[in-house]
Protein backbone atom coordinates (compact mmCIF):
# COMPACT_ATOMS: atom_id res chain seq x y z
CA UNK A 1 0.00 0.00 0.00
CA UNK A 2 1.65 3.42 -1.21
CA UNK A 3 -0.63 5.61 1.45
CA UNK A 4 -3.47 5.61 3.46
CA UNK A 5 -5.20 8.79 1.80
CA UNK A 6 -4.87 7.06 -1.87
CA UNK A 7 -7.06 4.34 -0.33
CA UNK A 8 -8.87 5.39 1.60
CA UNK A 9 -10.65 9.48 2.50
CA UNK A 10 -10.34 10.61 6.20
CA UNK A 11 -11.80 13.72 6.18
CA UNK A 12 -12.66 13.62 9.87
CA UNK A 13 -9.63 12.32 10.85
CA UNK A 14 -7.25 14.30 8.81
CA UNK A 15 -8.58 17.50 10.85
CA UNK A 16 -7.49 15.67 14.27
CA UNK A 17 -3.84 16.62 12.56
CA UNK A 18 -4.07 20.05 11.88
CA UNK A 19 -4.16 21.69 15.83
CA UNK A 20 -0.41 22.04 16.84
CA UNK A 21 -0.25 19.03 19.23
CA UNK A 22 0.85 15.34 18.06
CA UNK A 23 -2.22 13.38 16.68
CA UNK A 24 -3.09 9.33 17.95
CA UNK A 25 -3.96 9.88 13.92
CA UNK A 26 -0.32 10.36 12.07
CA UNK A 27 0.84 7.45 13.77
CA UNK A 28 -2.16 5.10 13.08
CA UNK A 29 -1.78 6.13 8.88
CA UNK A 30 2.44 5.89 9.80
CA UNK A 31 1.49 2.43 10.30
CA UNK A 32 -1.55 1.45 7.74
CA UNK A 33 1.28 2.62 4.96
CA UNK A 34 3.05 -0.96 5.46
CA UNK A 35 -0.09 -3.05 6.93
CA UNK A 36 -3.14 -2.59 4.97
CA UNK A 37 -4.97 -3.85 8.27
CA UNK A 38 -4.22 -0.48 9.91
CA UNK A 39 -5.65 1.08 6.84
CA UNK A 40 -9.07 -0.97 6.87
CA UNK A 41 -9.12 -0.09 10.86
CA UNK A 42 -8.92 4.05 9.76
CA UNK A 43 -11.93 3.39 7.37
CA UNK A 44 -13.82 2.26 10.36
CA UNK A 45 -12.42 5.03 12.20
CA UNK A 46 -13.49 7.66 10.08
CA UNK A 47 -16.86 5.95 9.60
CA UNK A 48 -17.49 6.37 13.22
CA UNK A 49 -16.33 10.15 13.43
CA UNK A 50 -18.68 10.45 10.68
CA UNK A 51 -21.77 8.63 11.90
CA UNK A 52 -21.03 9.50 15.67
CA UNK A 53 -21.20 5.21 16.82
CA UNK A 54 -18.87 2.87 17.25
CA UNK A 55 -18.74 -0.59 15.42
CA UNK A 56 -16.76 -2.77 17.60
CA UNK A 57 -18.34 -5.52 19.29
CA UNK A 58 -17.21 -8.01 21.71
CA UNK A 59 -16.93 -11.82 21.89
CA UNK A 60 -14.58 -14.89 22.90
CA UNK A 61 -11.00 -14.56 22.30
CA UNK A 62 -8.83 -16.60 24.65
CA UNK A 63 -5.15 -18.73 24.75
CA UNK A 64 -4.47 -21.69 26.19
CA UNK A 65 -4.42 -21.80 30.03
CA UNK A 66 -6.61 -18.07 30.45
CA UNK A 67 -9.88 -17.18 31.19
CA UNK A 68 -9.08 -13.34 30.69
CA UNK A 69 -6.73 -10.78 29.30
CA UNK A 70 -7.81 -10.84 25.83
CA UNK A 71 -10.05 -8.06 25.06
CA UNK A 72 -12.44 -9.42 21.67
CA UNK A 73 -13.81 -6.74 19.37
CA UNK A 74 -14.89 -7.54 16.23
CA UNK A 75 -16.45 -5.48 13.71
CA UNK A 76 -20.01 -4.56 13.52
CA UNK A 77 -19.69 -2.33 10.07
CA UNK A 78 -20.98 -4.57 7.24
CA UNK A 79 -21.34 -3.42 3.38
CA UNK A 80 -24.71 -3.88 1.46
CA UNK A 81 -23.95 -7.57 1.35
CA UNK A 82 -23.57 -8.13 5.26
CA UNK A 83 -20.00 -8.30 4.59
CA UNK A 84 -17.75 -6.58 6.58
CA UNK A 85 -16.93 -3.23 4.94
CA UNK A 86 -13.06 -3.13 6.03
CA UNK A 87 -12.76 -6.77 5.67
CA UNK A 88 -9.07 -6.53 6.40
CA UNK A 89 -9.80 -5.24 10.06
CA UNK A 90 -12.94 -7.39 11.00
CA UNK A 91 -11.03 -8.52 14.15
CA UNK A 92 -9.23 -6.15 16.38
CA UNK A 93 -8.25 -7.72 19.59
CA UNK A 94 -6.02 -6.66 22.41
CA UNK A 95 -3.71 -8.48 24.47
CA UNK A 96 -3.19 -6.75 28.44
CA UNK A 97 -0.26 -7.87 29.51
CA UNK A 98 1.02 -7.07 33.26
CA UNK A 99 4.02 -4.42 33.51
CA UNK A 100 7.04 -4.68 36.21
CA UNK A 101 5.78 -3.65 38.83
CA UNK A 102 7.39 0.10 38.74
CA UNK A 103 7.29 -0.46 34.99
CA UNK A 104 10.54 -0.63 34.88
CA UNK A 105 12.23 -1.97 31.34
CA UNK A 106 14.97 -2.24 29.31
CA UNK A 107 15.72 -1.52 25.55
CA UNK A 108 16.31 -5.03 24.95
CA UNK A 109 13.01 -6.20 26.13
CA UNK A 110 11.27 -3.16 24.43
CA UNK A 111 12.89 -3.75 20.87
CA UNK A 112 11.61 -7.32 21.43
CA UNK A 113 8.18 -6.46 22.36
CA UNK A 114 8.08 -3.97 19.35
CA UNK A 115 9.41 -6.58 16.96
CA UNK A 116 6.77 -9.18 18.26
CA UNK A 117 3.58 -7.00 17.47
CA UNK A 118 4.67 -5.82 14.24
CA UNK A 119 5.19 -9.21 12.97
CA UNK A 120 1.68 -10.51 14.98
CA UNK A 121 -0.67 -7.39 15.19
CA UNK A 122 -1.09 -4.24 14.40
CA UNK A 123 2.34 -2.11 15.30
CA UNK A 124 -0.09 -0.32 17.74
CA UNK A 125 1.19 -0.67 21.87
CA UNK A 126 -0.16 1.54 24.66
CA UNK A 127 2.54 1.58 27.61
CA UNK A 128 -0.01 1.99 29.74
CA UNK A 129 -4.11 1.64 29.81
CA UNK A 130 -5.83 2.69 32.81
CA UNK A 131 -5.33 -0.40 34.54
CA UNK A 132 -1.71 -0.65 34.16
CA UNK A 133 -1.58 -3.41 31.52
CA UNK A 134 0.75 -3.21 28.31
CA UNK A 135 -1.71 -2.88 26.00
CA UNK A 136 -0.54 -4.55 22.41
CA UNK A 137 -3.70 -3.71 20.59
CA UNK A 138 -5.10 -4.85 17.14
CA UNK A 139 -4.95 -8.54 16.22
CA UNK A 140 -6.73 -10.99 14.09
CA UNK A 141 -7.83 -14.28 16.25
CA UNK A 142 -5.57 -16.40 13.98
CA UNK A 143 -2.75 -14.16 15.42
CA UNK A 144 -3.57 -14.16 19.33
CA UNK A 145 -1.83 -17.08 20.58
CA UNK A 146 1.24 -16.86 18.25
CA UNK A 147 1.50 -13.12 19.78
CA UNK A 148 1.16 -14.36 23.19
CA UNK A 149 3.70 -17.33 22.88
CA UNK A 150 5.92 -15.32 22.39
CA UNK A 151 5.32 -12.38 24.69
CA UNK A 152 5.12 -15.17 27.83
CA UNK A 153 8.82 -16.28 26.55
CA UNK A 154 10.19 -13.05 27.69
CA UNK A 155 9.15 -13.51 30.70
CA UNK A 156 5.58 -11.27 30.94
CA UNK A 157 2.20 -12.85 31.87
CA UNK A 158 -1.48 -11.77 30.78
CA UNK A 159 -3.05 -9.10 33.29
CA UNK A 160 -6.90 -8.86 33.98
CA UNK A 161 -9.99 -8.62 32.11
CA UNK A 162 -13.77 -8.91 32.87
CA UNK A 163 -15.45 -9.37 36.22
CA UNK A 164 -11.66 -10.13 37.88
CA UNK A 165 -9.09 -8.94 40.01
CA UNK A 166 -7.27 -6.22 37.42
CA UNK A 167 -3.40 -5.67 36.53
CA UNK A 168 -1.68 -3.74 39.15
CA UNK A 169 0.28 -0.85 39.31
CA UNK A 170 3.27 0.57 41.25
CA UNK A 171 5.01 3.50 41.03
CA UNK A 172 8.75 3.77 40.68
CA UNK A 173 8.95 4.59 44.71
CA UNK A 174 11.90 3.15 46.59
CA UNK A 175 13.89 2.45 43.26
CA UNK A 176 14.35 5.80 42.45
CA UNK A 177 13.01 7.95 44.66
CA UNK A 178 13.58 9.86 48.10
CA UNK A 179 9.88 10.34 48.95
CA UNK A 180 8.86 6.36 49.35
CA UNK A 181 7.29 5.27 52.65
CA UNK A 182 7.67 2.00 51.42
CA UNK A 183 9.35 -0.43 49.14
CA UNK A 184 6.62 -0.59 46.47
CA UNK A 185 7.71 -3.30 44.20
CA UNK A 186 7.88 -6.14 46.87
CA UNK A 187 4.62 -5.45 47.79
CA UNK A 188 2.97 -5.49 44.33
CA UNK A 189 4.67 -8.52 43.24
CA UNK A 190 3.31 -10.58 46.23
CA UNK A 191 0.12 -9.18 46.34
CA UNK A 192 -0.21 -10.21 42.61
CA UNK A 193 1.36 -13.49 42.98
CA UNK A 194 -1.08 -14.51 45.80
CA UNK A 195 -4.36 -13.24 43.25
CA UNK A 196 -2.95 -14.24 40.18
CA UNK A 197 -5.83 -16.70 40.23
CA UNK A 198 -8.40 -14.40 40.61
CA UNK A 199 -6.69 -12.14 37.47
CA UNK A 200 -6.90 -15.14 35.07
CA UNK A 201 -9.85 -17.14 35.72
CA UNK A 202 -12.43 -13.74 36.41
CA UNK A 203 -15.04 -14.99 39.29
CA UNK A 204 -16.13 -11.60 40.51
CA UNK A 205 -19.24 -9.29 40.01
CA UNK A 206 -17.29 -6.85 38.96
CA UNK A 207 -13.52 -5.94 38.52
CA UNK A 208 -11.43 -5.09 41.70
CA UNK A 209 -8.07 -2.89 41.46
CA UNK A 210 -4.97 -2.64 43.61
CA UNK A 211 -2.39 -0.22 43.13
CA UNK A 212 0.35 0.91 45.01
CA UNK A 213 2.01 4.37 46.03
CA UNK A 214 4.88 4.71 47.70
CA UNK A 215 3.98 8.28 49.58
CA UNK A 216 0.98 10.67 49.88
CA UNK A 217 1.69 12.45 46.45
CA UNK A 218 -0.32 9.30 45.00
CA UNK A 219 1.44 8.93 41.64
CA UNK A 220 -0.62 5.97 40.96
CA UNK A 221 -3.94 8.70 41.22
CA UNK A 222 -4.99 4.83 44.03
CA UNK A 223 -7.13 7.04 46.13
CA UNK A 224 -9.55 7.97 42.85
CA UNK A 225 -9.22 4.68 40.95
CA UNK A 226 -8.35 1.85 43.12
CA UNK A 227 -10.62 -0.83 45.19
CA UNK A 228 -7.84 -1.16 47.45
CA UNK A 229 -4.94 1.84 47.31
CA UNK A 230 -2.12 1.53 49.29
CA UNK A 231 -0.10 4.78 49.68
CA UNK A 232 3.11 5.38 51.25
CA UNK A 233 3.00 7.67 54.50
CA UNK A 234 4.51 8.17 58.07
CA UNK A 235 3.16 8.50 61.68
CA UNK A 236 6.07 10.42 63.58
CA UNK A 237 7.65 13.80 63.02
CA UNK A 238 8.94 15.36 59.46
CA UNK A 239 12.46 15.25 59.25
CA UNK A 240 14.36 18.38 58.94
CA UNK A 241 17.88 18.86 57.54
CA UNK A 242 19.08 22.52 58.29
CA UNK A 243 22.01 22.79 55.76
CA UNK A 244 19.81 22.14 52.85
CA UNK A 245 16.97 24.36 54.54
CA UNK A 246 19.81 27.14 54.62
CA UNK A 247 20.43 26.62 51.05
CA UNK A 248 16.55 26.46 49.95
CA UNK A 249 16.11 29.73 51.76
CA UNK A 250 19.26 31.00 50.29
CA UNK A 251 17.69 30.46 46.87
CA UNK A 252 14.09 31.47 47.21
CA UNK A 253 13.90 34.13 49.62
CA UNK A 254 11.53 34.58 52.11
CA UNK A 255 8.09 35.60 49.52
CA UNK A 256 8.42 32.42 48.16
CA UNK A 257 8.46 30.79 51.55
CA UNK A 258 5.42 32.16 53.11
CA UNK A 259 3.70 32.20 49.63
CA UNK A 260 4.61 28.58 48.32
CA UNK A 261 4.86 26.58 51.93
CA UNK A 262 3.15 28.87 55.21
CA UNK A 263 0.30 29.48 53.10
CA UNK A 264 -0.45 27.10 51.79
CA UNK A 265 -0.41 24.51 54.83
CA UNK A 266 -3.96 23.30 54.97
CA UNK A 267 -3.70 22.76 58.65
CA UNK A 268 -2.02 26.36 59.34
CA UNK A 269 0.49 24.25 60.95
CA UNK A 270 4.39 25.59 59.85
CA UNK A 271 5.38 28.82 61.04
CA UNK A 272 8.09 31.60 60.51
CA UNK A 273 9.81 32.25 64.57
CA UNK A 274 12.62 33.35 65.22
CA UNK A 275 15.75 30.93 65.95
CA UNK A 276 15.38 31.64 69.52
CA UNK A 277 11.48 31.37 69.77
CA UNK A 278 11.12 27.44 68.10
CA UNK A 279 9.33 25.42 70.31
CA UNK A 280 9.76 22.76 72.69
CA UNK A 281 8.03 19.85 72.65
CA UNK A 282 7.97 15.85 70.97
CA UNK A 283 5.59 17.04 68.30
CA UNK A 284 7.56 19.95 66.69
CA UNK A 285 10.03 19.85 63.76
CA UNK A 286 12.18 23.01 62.97
CA UNK A 287 14.64 23.88 60.47
CA UNK A 288 16.81 26.67 59.76
CA UNK A 289 16.59 29.20 57.14
CA UNK A 290 19.23 31.70 58.56
CA UNK A 291 20.54 33.14 61.22
CA UNK A 292 17.90 34.54 62.48
CA UNK A 293 14.45 32.67 61.24
CA UNK A 294 13.13 28.82 61.32
CA UNK A 295 10.60 26.85 59.86
CA UNK A 296 8.51 25.07 62.92
CA UNK A 297 5.76 22.40 62.15
CA UNK A 298 3.44 20.89 64.70
CA UNK A 299 3.29 17.86 63.72
CA UNK A 300 -0.17 17.09 65.62
CA UNK A 301 -2.00 19.10 62.93
CA UNK A 302 -0.03 17.72 59.86
CA UNK A 303 -1.96 16.03 57.73
CA UNK A 304 0.67 14.57 55.66
CA UNK A 305 -0.10 16.27 51.84
CA UNK A 306 3.20 16.17 51.28
CA UNK A 307 2.90 20.01 49.85
CA UNK A 308 6.03 21.71 51.91
CA UNK A 309 7.94 18.17 51.39
CA UNK A 310 7.70 18.71 47.48
CA UNK A 311 8.93 22.35 47.83
CA UNK A 312 11.45 21.77 50.11
CA UNK A 313 12.24 18.87 48.93
CA UNK A 314 15.52 17.90 51.53
CA UNK A 315 15.15 20.48 53.91
CA UNK A 316 12.20 18.54 54.76
CA UNK A 317 11.08 14.91 53.91
CA UNK A 318 8.80 12.36 55.30
CA UNK A 319 9.60 10.71 58.92
CA UNK A 320 11.55 7.42 59.82
CA UNK A 321 8.51 5.44 61.03
CA UNK A 322 7.30 4.88 57.95
CA UNK A 323 4.29 2.27 56.39
CA UNK A 324 0.97 3.13 54.18
CA UNK A 325 -2.75 3.66 54.92
CA UNK A 326 -4.67 1.35 53.20
CA UNK A 327 -7.69 3.04 51.76
CA UNK A 328 -11.30 0.88 50.21
CA UNK A 329 -13.51 1.97 47.50
CA UNK A 330 -11.52 4.53 45.34
CA UNK A 331 -13.04 4.02 41.72
CA UNK A 332 -14.18 6.31 38.07
CA UNK A 333 -18.22 6.87 37.11
CA UNK A 334 -20.07 4.00 36.94
CA UNK A 335 -23.44 3.48 39.02
CA UNK A 336 -23.16 6.54 41.39
CA UNK A 337 -20.70 8.70 40.05
CA UNK A 338 -16.89 8.84 41.19
CA UNK A 339 -15.78 7.98 44.84
CA UNK A 340 -12.58 8.17 46.15
CA UNK A 341 -11.18 5.72 48.91
CA UNK A 342 -12.12 5.61 52.73
CA UNK A 343 -9.02 4.82 54.88
CA UNK A 344 -9.77 1.39 56.62
CA UNK A 345 -6.50 0.97 57.55
CA UNK A 346 -4.93 4.70 58.71
CA UNK A 347 -1.40 3.24 59.41
CA UNK A 348 0.13 -0.44 58.54
CA UNK A 349 3.87 -0.70 58.89
CA UNK A 350 5.35 -2.45 56.00
CA UNK A 351 8.77 -3.46 56.40
CA UNK A 352 9.64 -6.76 56.17
CA UNK A 353 7.83 -9.79 54.32
CA UNK A 354 5.55 -9.88 57.83
CA UNK A 355 3.82 -6.70 57.37
CA UNK A 356 3.37 -8.15 53.62
CA UNK A 357 1.43 -10.82 54.50
CA UNK A 358 -0.98 -8.75 57.10
CA UNK A 359 -1.23 -6.90 54.13
CA UNK A 360 -2.78 -9.85 51.49
CA UNK A 361 -4.36 -11.66 54.24
CA UNK A 362 -6.59 -8.03 55.26
CA UNK A 363 -6.90 -7.74 50.29
CA UNK A 364 -7.85 -11.23 50.91
CA UNK A 365 -10.55 -10.73 53.22
CA UNK A 366 -11.97 -7.81 51.13
CA UNK A 367 -12.04 -9.71 47.78
CA UNK A 368 -14.00 -12.48 49.93
CA UNK A 369 -16.49 -9.89 50.97
CA UNK A 370 -16.75 -8.19 47.89
CA UNK A 371 -17.71 -11.66 46.21
CA UNK A 372 -20.25 -12.56 48.11
CA UNK A 373 -22.29 -9.16 48.85
CA UNK A 374 -21.33 -6.96 45.68
CA UNK A 375 -24.05 -7.06 43.01
CA UNK A 376 -23.26 -8.09 39.61
CA UNK A 377 -21.64 -4.79 38.03
CA UNK A 378 -21.07 -3.16 41.33
CA UNK A 379 -17.72 -1.69 42.43
CA UNK A 380 -16.20 -2.79 46.01
CA UNK A 381 -16.65 1.57 47.06
CA UNK A 382 -20.75 1.23 45.45
CA UNK A 383 -21.48 -1.80 47.57
CA UNK A 384 -20.39 -0.22 50.84
CA UNK A 385 -22.37 3.15 49.86
CA UNK A 386 -25.46 0.48 49.62
CA UNK A 387 -24.73 -1.37 52.69
CA UNK A 388 -22.85 1.11 54.80
CA UNK A 389 -19.33 1.32 56.14
CA UNK A 390 -19.87 -0.47 59.72
CA UNK A 391 -21.15 -3.58 58.04
CA UNK A 392 -18.54 -3.82 55.86
CA UNK A 393 -16.10 -3.07 58.75
CA UNK A 394 -17.51 -5.87 60.56
CA UNK A 395 -17.64 -8.35 57.40
CA UNK A 396 -13.79 -7.84 57.15
CA UNK A 397 -13.18 -7.68 61.15
CA UNK A 398 -11.37 -4.16 61.16
CA UNK A 399 -12.29 -2.00 64.05
CA UNK A 400 -14.01 1.19 63.81
CA UNK A 401 -11.37 4.28 63.57
CA UNK A 402 -11.74 8.01 64.15
CA UNK A 403 -9.60 8.61 60.91
CA UNK A 404 -11.97 6.82 58.92
CA UNK A 405 -14.91 9.75 59.16
CA UNK A 406 -14.84 11.50 55.32
CA UNK A 407 -16.84 14.39 56.02
CA UNK A 408 -16.99 15.41 60.08
CA UNK A 409 -20.49 16.84 61.03
CA UNK A 410 -20.90 20.77 60.92
CA UNK A 411 -23.73 20.84 63.01
CA UNK A 412 -22.59 20.83 67.36
CA UNK A 413 -26.26 20.41 68.19
CA UNK A 414 -26.73 16.77 67.89
CA UNK A 415 -29.12 14.43 70.16
CA UNK A 416 -27.35 11.72 72.49
CA UNK A 417 -30.12 9.94 73.38
CA UNK A 418 -30.17 6.55 72.88
CA UNK A 419 -26.60 6.22 72.19
CA UNK A 420 -25.78 3.89 74.95
CA UNK A 421 -27.97 1.60 73.84
CA UNK A 422 -27.01 1.21 70.28
CA UNK A 423 -22.90 0.96 72.16
CA UNK A 424 -24.18 -2.19 74.29
CA UNK A 425 -25.62 -3.84 70.71
CA UNK A 426 -22.80 -3.33 68.82
CA UNK A 427 -20.76 -5.12 71.79
CA UNK A 428 -23.25 -7.73 71.94
CA UNK A 429 -23.05 -8.64 68.48
CA UNK A 430 -18.98 -8.61 68.98
CA UNK A 431 -19.28 -10.77 72.32
CA UNK A 432 -21.26 -12.95 70.20
CA UNK A 433 -18.78 -13.69 66.94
Amino acid sequence: MASTKKTIDTPNLDQLESGPWPSFVTGLKRLANDKPYMAGVLGQLETSYQTRKGYWKGGTVSVFGYGGGIIPRFTELKDENGKPKFPEAAEFHTLRVMPPPGMHYNTDVLRKMADIWERHGSGLIAFHGQSGDIMFQGATSANVQPAWDEINELGFDLGGAGPAVRTSMSCVGAARCEQSCYDEAAAHREVINTFLDDIHRPALPYKFKFKFSGCPNDCMNSVQRADMAVIGTWRDNIRTDDELGRKWFAKHGMHELVRDVVTRCPTKTIQIKPVGEVSKGATISSVALDDENSLEIDNRDCVRCMHCINVMTGALAPGNDKGASILIGGKRTLKIGDLMGTVVVPFMPLKDEDDRARLIDLGQKVIEFFADNALEHERTGEMIERIGLVNFLEGIGVEVDPNMVSTPRTNPYVRTDGWDDEVEKINARKAAA
